[in-house]
């Protein structure tokens, strides 16, 4: 069966949403189609998180990373306002329009029950943070950002699919197979059989679609560069340790430049009072982290990444597959998410049951195998990590206990980006990619801000034609 569509989007993450709200909103009657892999916003559900098993289970397409929402539904809702860091869109175009997409696309939530509320950086105290981190050489990235929370992110996301049902159509459960040019638009061949045909695609495939499209984009002849991937560990402490950043700066990210090797590591989402979780990537498990807005939820450890930034260069042309990798050793090891304490990773010891059960530091993934992490992470990344972790002592004391716990490995996969034309414009005329997927954005707000940007491109193409 083929049916015709003016826009097919490829994945309804942040991406794919707010491409979709946009041309919805400036095109009534548009004929518009969502392919997505995963389910709806309702019938999302991860086993380990409903209690029913302990462990990933392998589910064929993973409730946490695919459905409407994308990774980003069951995130703590972190919304970032800068150009500083989130994404790449300041490739494409100048910095101010990269803002006024991202205040526009918080207007968005703010119409469907976000709060309004935000942390500020420009206070004397997120100032004086910023001078004492400059006293050890960590460079503290500051931005306005929204705490939205988990579960009232999700509340946001299903007050946007029920304006979205409205003005157009969703195939959940669809997965696209290939995409090929054909009728002067896209044809895109389904998993399940069927065929879409489109004028205008809009590809915004997510993280757990990104090796697919990245295959996909070769084999239609688009050039792609090789992007980061970043890899390294999530870290937990008592919220205590960092609390007189947090209560500051909600989402704190330090940077710094290794002695050793001269390497980047950074601190990435930060989780005030939050927990730990695993996720699935494509039969991956990997390590996450959330945080609640209600107190009622919340843990009393923070948690955050700590992140080794790779960037790799000709002949090796395949990031993602090497994030993968390393990720799936600690997978071997300990059939899920490893986690060591920080002592023990020092002393060279591996962390047992036994020693797991005399720390101070309470694990909040309770499903995380006790491990050696040596035996996961290249010693590069793991001799930068520990250096990182002796840096932020000097700032919070503490965070170099015995008994800070690691888990592993956390990895963020970055698609290959494509070489795309300042309107996110593939060579191949009509067919725009966004998102994650892309490689463009890594972020709740630069994603959306790229969605809005393509629908608003296809909106004014189609006004132009008429």
């Amino acid at each position: 069966m083929t049916e015709r569509y003016d826009v097919a989007i490829i994945g309804c993450g942040e991406a794919g949403i707010y491409a979709g709200y946009e041309l919805m909103k400036q095109n009534p009657g548009l004929k518009v189609v969502v392919l997505e892999q995963g389910r709806d916003i309702y019938s999302r559900s991860c086993p380990i998180v409903a209690g029913k098993v302990k462990d990933c289970i392998q589910c064929k397409v993973c409730d946490t990373m695919c459905g409407f929402g994308g990774a980003g539904a069951f995130s703590d809702g972190k919304f970032n306002f800068t150009t500083a860091f989130g994404g790449w869109l300041t490739d494409f175009m100048d910095a101010k329009e990269v803002m006024d997409l991202i205040e526009y696309v918080d207007s968005i939530n703010v119409e469907h029950g976000a709060t309004t509320e935000m942390y500020s950086t420009a206070t004397p105290e997120a100032k004086a943070l910023e001078k004492k981190a400059l006293e050890f050489d960590l460079h503290l990235l500051q931005a306005r950002c929204k705490h939205l929370g988990t579960e009232k992110n999700l509340v946001i996301l299903q007050n946007i699919y029920e304006d979205l049902k409205k003005g157009m159509e969703f195939r959940f459960n669809t997965a696209v197979k290939t995409i090929d040019a054909a009728d002067g638009g896209y044809r895109l061949g389904l998993e399940k059989g069927d065929e879409v045909v489109c004028d205008w695609l809009i590809a915004a495939p997510g993280r757990s679609g990104a090796e697919w499209f990245a295959n996909e984009c070769k084999r239609l002849g688009i050039a792609l560069i090789n992007n980061q991937v970043d890899i390294g560990v999530r870290v937990e402490l008592p919220a205590r340790v960092f609390e007189h950043i947090t209560d500051v700066v909600y989402e704190s990210k330090l940077v710094y430049r290794t002695k050793q090797y001269g390497d980047q590591v950074r601190t990435f989402c930060m989780n005030p009072y939050g927990h730990v979780v695993a996720e699935n990537v494509e039969g991956i498990n990997t390590v996450n982290g959330h945080s609640y807005a209600d107190p009622a939820l919340q843990s009393e450890n923070t948690n955050f990444a700590l992140l080794v930034s790779n960037r790799f260069t000709e002949p090796f042309n395949e990031p993602y597959r090497y994030g993968k990798h390393i990720a799936s050793l600690s997978n071997m090891l300990a059939g899920g998410v490893l986690v060591q304490r920080f002592g023990d990773l020092v002393k060279g010891m591996r962390t047992n049951a036994h020693r797991l059960s005399k720390s101070f530091t309470r694990p909040t993934l309770t499903a995380a195998v006790p491990g050696d992490l040596s035996l996961a992470l290249p010693k590069r990344q793991l001799d930068d990590i520990i250096e990182m972790i002796f840096q932020l002592d000097k700032i919070a004391p503490g965070t170099a206990n015995y008994d800070t716990l690691l888990y592993g490995a956390e990895v963020k996969f970055y698609s290959s980006r494509l070489t795309l034309s300042p309107e996110l414009e593939t060579k191949l005329p009509g067919m725009f990619a966004i998102g994650d997927g892309a490689g463009i954005t890594r972020g709740l707000a630069q994603a959306g801000a790229s969605g809005v940007k393509v629908a608003q491109v296809i909106s004014q193409r189609l006004r132009e034609k008429v």
